[in-house]
This record gives C-alpha cells, sequence and structure tokens, in this order.
C-alpha cells in the first residue's frame, strides 16, 4: 500500500469519526419516552387495555333494561267480483255481480317495548366481577409487554453504547499505527531499520482500518434496530450515553424479598385464578331461577275497505299499555350446568397447580439471575483491572519501542492485548448491566428504577 493511500484512508475514517462525534445524544430517559409512546408492541398493549375497559363498563353487564321501538305500515288494494251463481232476487231475477273497485285497507302500527331482568341467579353479578378481574389482567399483560420491550430497547442501546465504545478504542489504535508508519519510514531513511518494519507497520494499519469500518457498519445496523424499536425514521442519526451505573446490592436484595408481591407471571396468576373463582359462580347460576319485568306501550291504526257485506271501519287504538312480569326456572337442563359447574372446579384446580409451578420457577429465576449477575459483575470488575495492566504494559512497551529495544512485533503485541482488554471490558460492563436489568424484571421492579 502506498504512503498517500495510507493517508487518504486514514484522513477519511477520521472524517467518519468527526461526523459520528456531532451527532445528537439519545439518552436512556428520552429512549424510554419515546419507546412508551411510539412502540408497535406497547400500543397494540394499550388498545387490548382500553378494549378489556370497555368490557368492563356496566353497559356490557346486563344490568341495565332493553327498550325497543317498532313501527309498521301495511297498504292493501284489492279489485274484486263478487259472483253470485243460482241465486235470485225476489223479483225472481238473476241476482247480479258486485263489483269491487279500489277497495283499500291501511294498517298503521308503533310501539314501546321495555324488559329488564330482576334476578338471574347472580350470574350478571358475578360476571361484572369476573370483567374487572379480567381488565386487571389485561393491565399486568400490557404491563409485560412494556418490560420485555423495555429489555429489548436497553439490549439495542447498550450494543450502540459498547460499538460506540469499541469504535474510539479502535480509532485510537489506528491512530498509533499510522504513525509507527511515520517512525518507521524515518528510520528507515535513516538506516536504523528494514523495509521489514515499514511492510508490519503498513499490515496493521490495514488491518485496524478493517476493523473499524467493520465496527461502523455493526454500530449503523444496530442504531437502525433502535430506530424500529422507537418507531421512528431509520434514518434518524444519534448517538447514546455510555455512562453505567449499577444498584447496590442490598437494593437488590430488598427487591428480591418483595419479588412474591411484584412479579408479573406471578400477579397473572393471580388474576386468573381469581377469574376462574367467578367462573365457578357464573355457571352455578344456571340453577337458580330466573326474574324479569316487561312493558310495552303502543299505537294501532286499521283502515279496512268497504266489502260486499260490511261497509268499512276505522279502528284506531291510541293507548296500549301493557305491563307483565316473568319467571323462568330451568329446572332439568339435561346436565348441562352440572357438567359446567364441573369443568369450570377442574379448571380452578387447573390454575392452582399452574400458580404452584410459576412460583416455584420465577424463585428459581430469580436466584438464576442474581447469580448470572454478580458472576457478570465480577468478570466485569476483573477486566477493570486488566484494562490497567495492559494500559501499563503498553506504556512501557512504547518507551522501549521507542528506545528501539523492543521489535514492532512484540509492540504490536503489547497494543493487541490492550485492544482485546478494553473491548472485553466494554463487553463485560453491558453484559453485568443487561443481567442486572433481567434481575429487576423478574423481581418486578424494572420500571420502578431510573435507568
Amino acid at each position: 500500500m502506498k504512503k498517500i493511500e495510507l493517508l487518504a484512508l486514514f484522513i477519511f475514517l477520521m472524517g467518519q469519526g468527526m461526523v459520528f462525534s456531532q451527532e445528537k445524544l439519545l439518552s436512556k430517559d428520552e429512549a424510554v419516552s419515546m419507546a412508551l409512546e411510539n412502540n408497535f408492541g406497547i400500543r397494540v398493549a394499550k388498545n387490548q387495555v382500553e378494549i378489556a375497559e370497555n368490557n368492563k363498563s356496566v353497559l356490557n353487564t346486563g344490568f341495565l333494561p332493553t327498550l325497543t321501538g317498532n313501527a309498521g305500515a301495511t297498504y292493501q288494494r284489492d279489485d274484486n267480483t263478487i259472483e253470485f251463481p243460482g241465486q235470485i232476487n225476489a223479483d225472481g231475477s238473476p241476482r247480479a255481480d258486485v263489483q269491487i273497485y279500489k277497495a283499500e285497507a291501511q294498517r298503521y302500527n308503533s310501539s314501546l317495548n321495555a324488559n329488564y331482568v330482576l334476578f338471574d341467579g347472580l350470574g350478571r353479578f358475578y360476571n361484572y366481577k369476573r370483567l374487572k378481574e379480567q381488565y386487571q389482567l389485561s393491565e399486568l399483560q400490557a404491563r409485560e409487554t412494556i418490560e420485555n420491550t423495555m429489555l429489548q430497547l436497553f439490549s439495542v442501546y447498550f450494543e450502540i453504547a459498547r460499538l460506540t465504545e469499541n469504535e474510539n478504542v479502535l480509532r485510537e489504535a489506528l491512530e498509533i499505527s499510522t504513525q509507527r508508519i511515520k517512525r518507521a519510514e524515518y528510520a528507515f531513511e535513516y538506516g536504523q531499520n528494514t523495509k521489514l518494519d515499514i511492510l508490519n507497520a503498513q499490515v496493521d494499519v490495514t488491518n485496524d482500518s478493517i476493523n473499524l469500518l467493520s465496527t461502523r457498519l455493526q454500530l449503523a445496523n444496530t442504531k437502525r434496530d433502535l430506530n424500529v424499536v422507537l418507531n421512528r425514521s431509520l434514518n434518524e442519526s444519534f448517538k447514546v450515553d455510555t455512562l453505567v451505573n449499577f444498584i447496590p446490592r442490598l437494593q437488590l436484595e430488598e427487591y428480591m424479598a418483595q419479588a412474591k408481591l411484584n412479579n408479573v407471571a406471578l400477579l397473572q396468576t393471580e388474576k386468573n385464578l381469581a377469574i376462574n373463582a367467578y367462573d365457578i359462580k357464573v355457571n352455578r347460576s344456571g340453577y337458580l331461577p330466573t326474574l324479569g319485568l316487561n312493558g310495552a306501550y303502543g299505537w294501532n291504526l286499521n283502515q279496512s275497505a268497504a266489502s260486499a257485506f260490511f261497509p268499512g271501519t276505522n279502528n284506531e287504538n291510541t293507548r296500549n299499555f301493557v305491563l307483565g312480569a316473568s319467571l323462568t326456572w330451568n329446572l332439568f337442563d339435561g346436565g348441562g350446568t352440572t357438567v359446567r359447574v364441573k369443568n369450570s372446579k377442574i379448571a380452578y384446580e387447573n390454575q392452582e397447580l399452574l400458580k404452584e409451578q410459576v412460583a416455584l420457577e420465577v424463585d428459581r429465576d430469580i436466584k438464576n439471575a442474581m447469580a448470572i449477575y454478580e458472576n457478570r459483575l465480577n468478570v466485569f470488575e476483573i477486566q477493570e483491572q486488566n484494562v490497567i495492566t495492559n494500559q501499563n504494559n503498553f506504556e512501557r512497551s512504547k518507551e522501549q519501542f521507542q528506545l528501539g529495544r523492543i521489535t514492532s512485533i512484540e509492540f504490536r503485541q503489547a497494543q493487541i492485548n490492550l485492544l482485546n482488554a478494553l473491548t472485553n471490558k466494554n463487553l463485560a460492563k453491558y453484559d453485568a448491566k443487561l443481567a442486572e436489568l433481567q434481575l429487576l424484571q423478574l423481581t418486578g421492579q424494572l420500571l420502578n428504577v431510573d435507568f
């Protein structure tokens, strides 16, 4: 690779870094607010909660009466010829045919009908209670969706932060390798080294350039992934906050102690248990009678045409008021109610078993999550110390290299060791934070802490 080509590549890469540095900061709080407002999954979950809220309204319970209006009109026209075969008049002449032309009849009616169920075996009452529990369950389901979305959001957000820090490390490595080329060229001109040192430096610049370009490509793709989660333009440019704070161990232990009261999976099993309990009571209402009231108020008008034997009539009923009561008791429905009650009791027992299973699994998951978090936090602390060690080693190697006491290969190895230590520390930091967030979700505190 020629010197001018190396220099052009270096300027291009550095220019790209300057573009990234001018991007607007997207803080964690801003990302959370955008996701809560715009994320598709969260918006669908909120709509489901709204549906459940409509369902638990008194308008959907059957407690209110029904009022029905009816109206009708009928028009009838007849042209008739009535014959009297064999019939004679008093004077002995045949009885003449009677022709009726345009015999019109009209009928009009309107009515209001009201029905109200006074008692239905308490089925409406328990169904209303059930719908309230269903609404609260839908809220918990929406909360679970939000928690999962927050984990997805931060897994992408922290990946951007990790790649951003890696980009800075790789850019610094490229700058050091580029300076090595200049130093090797100067040394070669004065006869202090061979052409091999220049070639080694050029190879290292090439490798560092490729690594930096690959990291920037991953960074750009991951930013688009975050824009999808936030439901905004894929071309939106931004940078993220790389600062990470960990929650104190004592506070995490308090969260773990209250996990049974806050874990969303456990709370959902309790709501399902309450719903199944009301299902039993709703089905039992089939054993009891139903008492209802009904009333009607109507108006009728009948206008009949004249016939061969009767004159036309107008019959108007201006006040037609009816009030009644009904009692229905299904004494035996073929055993359907009994089967439904038995099945609902079995479903309740199954839900109790499921609750015990979920409680055991949640307890296991919390303990596992805590162990994973502590392990990753320890790894992060070790990697921090490893960075300090490798940084010291690199500085000493740099001094020795400038004095000509070590070869370029040995210097490059110290540089690679430092590069690996820094990238491993970045990975360990964000892995530990994600493990902490997963622990917070299991304890039901993910939405109650500052990120």
